[in-house]
């Protein structure tokens, strides 16, 4: 499914599924909108020694599946 990680001493798989909702599940979310928060992401996760591993959204919420570095504080 996921592959494992190596970091300097380590082996790891800590993956993290993260749901974000709307206020009142509104649809509040267009096509460029979802576009440019995977960007956002994207760019989060590599700042923070992570991996992005699926996006998906819809509407009115926005899914994500991240690989976690160990030394994140989740």
């Amino acid at each position: 499914m996921y592959e494992w990680r190596t970091g300097r001493s380590c082996l790891f798989k800590n993956n993290a599924h993260l749901v974000f909702v709307t206020k009142y599940r509104r649809g509040v979310f267009t096509k460029e909108m979802l576009d440019r928060t995977k960007e956002i992401m994207e760019e989060t996760c590599k700042q923070m020694d992570c991996e992005l591993l699926e996006f998906g959204g819809e509407h009115d919420h926005v899914h994500l599946m991240v690989s976690i570095h160990p030394k994140v504080a989740v």
